[in-house]
């Protein structure tokens, strides 16, 4: 049947409730009764592609409708003169040389990868590239930030078993990423129960484009040719959207066919046949079609160039000779492009598509009216006011902010500390990632320059950042680090938030570079709730907050919302991917120990707190007081770090794992050992120093000839000798007394294999 008319003007409460059941709109009642009016206007009842087309531009996912109020409150200002298209399109581009600009992303794909983990996390890498992509740049990088469950536990009250989501979570990764040949260098892994059902993938990727090629989402004028380039249109991802705007369920037939299957086989030769068109100036706009399909693709298009679309589907490729008018146009079947170009340019694309043995389409025009009408089998299934269309409510959701603790959680003290610290780093979220990392192709362009392990050979350790030389002919460099601080952020959602970007920040001065720009992923629970949207408005105004102080713009971001199973939300999770400019890759720094007899100097102040620590967790604590960040120091320190870059042989910041975590490291890396004396850290007790997470510290190493140099101009910010390098054990001491003697061997077991057994 080519369309079906819905009986919506006749329709009382009820009767509309069951309708946006029955059809998988997930509209509430208000959003149906606004429907409802809209063709009580047109004078009509809607056919089903014209009520399908709203439920995908008016979901959540697609519109922003309980986030975008608080997004231009708290964010919306965030540019810098560097800054080229902000928060505007499908990726965010930054000025990288003047010559060329950088694009970068991240999205999440967290309800597919709950129910089908190894197509949705896939699917979730070859989205992001292609939202790179359509601005008209290379993909260079690719980045993951994971958040999953308990793999440690065998029980499990979920949809899927925590163990078999992180294997298809990775393997999906993998599997994509490295099939298209982009190198994975970034991201974080983190692990916590309440991600046993909502398994959070966040994926990043981060591009190159010359400024005079960059392409906009956003039609220029009436009379441009509309066409569709990549693989076939099918009945997968229909009203995936959707699935992603509610709380999930039980696995059902309707949420397998919500998830999208993706091809890499597809996808490597489409990115080049773009990057081919757009060199020859064929391509006028450009969009990726994600969620939505081509209902948001074309009208998100058409609608920010202030135009219209008149739009048939007849010659659109299809993996399936019976779908309807509306599942063709509401497919998110992946590897598909729409593009606007001149009419005179139609066969010249077509024929780069032909080249790279891609399927092609001319399936309509811009228009000068402002509505978008779609044709199927010579019959009209949509004509709409693109205005209403894409015009999606906007809720200022009501919010209840958690009550500040005022205490500060201190645990008594191991009786063993050489003991413990064996224990403690062998822990999951402490532990080496190599299992996990070491699957990911790092280095398949040549230009990654600092991999996410660095070390001598069979001796590795993290990377706090990797950094890529993304032109050829330039030494000019991108430092890339993501991650999130959840157990801080559940705390206190302002102060774990800003301490998720210090650390972000703290990376990137670590390994070289300047911060530069910013792009988020903020994961939470039912927004309906007053508290997750208390969680949620605290944590962007902590965001706006930081980079108004720091100078760094907001250039795109993601919202995630509805990650509940059962009434139990996840950990709040904003995911931070930042990006610093280094003027050369020659001067990288890394964070394993260079030799012995080096001086270790501990640069910026502890919070001598263990608030939202690893350590707290392990030792059963979980609330307490969390200060908020000095960043009025965080500058000093990266002013200092900046000024001394010659004088400092490596550098490792203190974050996951406190100081302790920090020092062992950069002892694995290299297998040298230190001897650290912790007493003028601060006055608190030992664990504190040790295994605080917080403050602005990072660890350098210093040569011992050049240490005076080091210490000069040290003023204005906290800089502080506490050890040396050398032999082959980790020595810590505090007020006289040896507190730690270890092995590096024997502590670097535990930490290696940690995730093994998993």
């Amino acid at each position: 049947m080519i369309f079906r008319t819905v009986k919506l003007r006749d329709a009382n409460d009820s009767r509309l409730k069951a309708i946006s059941k029955r059809l998988g709109l997930a509209l509430s009642l208000d959003e149906m009764r606004s429907l409802k009016a809209y063709f009580e206007r047109e004078g009509r009842d809607p056919i089903d592609a014209e009520i399908h087309a709203v439920a995908q531009s008016w979901s959540e996912h697609c519109s922003y409708k309980s986030s975008k109020y608080y997004l231009k409150k708290y964010l919306g200002s965030l540019k810098t003169d560097y800054t080229i298209l902000a928060m505007e399109d499908d990726a965010g581009v930054v000025d990288f040389d003047g010559e060329n600009a950088y694009v970068l992303k991240m999205e999440s794909h967290n309800h597919p990868s709950a129910v089908e983990p190894y197509g949705g996390a896939a699917t979730g890498i070859g989205g992001i590239v292609r939202d790179v992509l359509c601005m008209g740049a290379q993909p260079v990088a690719l980045v993951d930030s994971l958040f999953l469950g308990d793999v440690s536990s065998d029980r499990y009250e979920g949809l899927l078993s925590p163990r078999y989501i992180f294997d298809g979570v990775v393997s999906g990764i993998r599997d994509y990423g490295n099939r298209i040949g982009i190198p994975n260098v970034a991201g974080s892994l983190y692990f916590d129960r309440l991600y046993n059902s909502n398994p959070l993938v966040n994926a990043g990727c981060i591009g190159i484009v010359r400024k005079d090629k960059i392409v906009r989402s956003k039609s220029y004028k009436a009379g441009d040719i509309l066409v569709l380039m990549g693989g076939k249109t099918g009945r997968d991802g229909i009203h995936g959207v959707n699935f992603a705007s509610t709380t999930l369920g039980k696995i059902t037939k309707s949420s397998r066919l919500a998830i999208q299957l993706g091809n890499p086989i597809v996808e490597h030769p489409m990115i080049k046949a773009v990057l081919e068109a757009n060199d020859e100036g064929l391509i006028r706009a450009m969009k990726d079609l994600g969620g939505g399909g081509l209902s948001s693709a074309a009208t998100e298009m058409v609608y920010a160039g202030g135009f219209g679309a008149e739009i048939v589907l007849d010659d659109i490729k299809l993996k399936e000779s019976s779908m309807s008018g509306w599942e063709i146009w509401i497919s998110e079947s992946q590897e598909r492009m729409l593009m606007e170009c001149y009419p005179e340019d139609v066969e010249k694309i077509k024929r780069i598509a032909e080249k790279w043995n891609l399927d092609f389409s001319v399936i309509g025009k811009v228009t000068e009216d402002r509505r978008i009408r779609v044709y199927y089998r010579k019959r009209k299934i949509i004509d709409m006011d693109i205005k209403f269309l894409d015009d999606a409510p906007v809720y200022q959701r009501p919010y209840r902010l958690k009550e500040s603790e005022r205490y500060i959680a201190i645990p008594e003290e191991p009786e063993d500390l050489s003991s413990f610290v064996v224990q403690f780093i062998s822990r999951l979220n402490l532990c080496a990632r190599f299992k996990v990392v070491r699957q990911y192709d790092h280095t398949v362009r040549g230009s990654t320059i600092v991999t996410p392990f660095v070390g001598r050979p069979n001796r590795e350790t993290h990377a706090d950042a990797t950094v890529i030389k993304p032109l050829e002919q330039s030494m000019r460099g991108l430092v890339i680090t993501s991650g999130s601080r959840p157990n801080m952020v559940s705390v206190d959602p302002y102060s774990g938030t800003m301490w998720t970007l210090v650390e972000a920040y703290k990376n990137i001065l670590s390994t070289g570079g300047v911060p530069h720009s910013v792009v988020d992923a903020l994961n939470f629970g039912n927004p309906e709730r007053e508290e997750i949207m208390g969680q949620f408005v605290e944590s962007v105004r902590a965001i706006g907050d930081f980079c108004r102080k720091l100078g760094l713009p907001i250039v795109a971001g993601n919202v995630s919302f509805y990650n509940e199973y059962k009434k139990t939300d996840i950990m709040p999770t904003p995911t931070i991917l930042m990006v610093g400019i280094i003027d050369d890759v020659r001067r990288s720094r890394t964070t394993y120990i260079k030799g012995p007899g080096n001086a270790l100097y501990l640069i910026g102040s502890p919070c001598d707190n263990l608030t939202g620590s690893e350590y707290n967790r392990m030792r059963g604590y979980s609330e307490g007081y969390l200060p908020i960040p000095d960043l009025d120091e965080l500058t000093a320190v990266r002013d200092f770090i900046n000024l001394k870059r010659d004088a400092i042989l490596s550098s490792h910041d203190v974050s996951s794992g406190g100081l302790f975590t920090a020092l062992a490291e950069m002892s694995f890396g290299s297998g040298i050992g230190f001897h650290a004396d912790i007493s003028n850290v601060s006055s608190a007790r030992p664990t504190v120093k040790l295994f605080s997470e917080c403050g602005n510290g990072i660890v350098v190493e210093v040569p011992r000839n050049m240490e005076e140099e080091f210490m000069e101009g040290s003023g204005n910010v906290s800089v502080k000798r506490i050890g040396e390098t050398g032999g082959d054990r980790i020595i810590i001491d505090e007020a006289g007394l040896n507190i730690i003697n270890v092995p590096v061997e024997e502590i670097r077991d535990a930490w290696e294999h940690g995730l093994d057994k998993y």
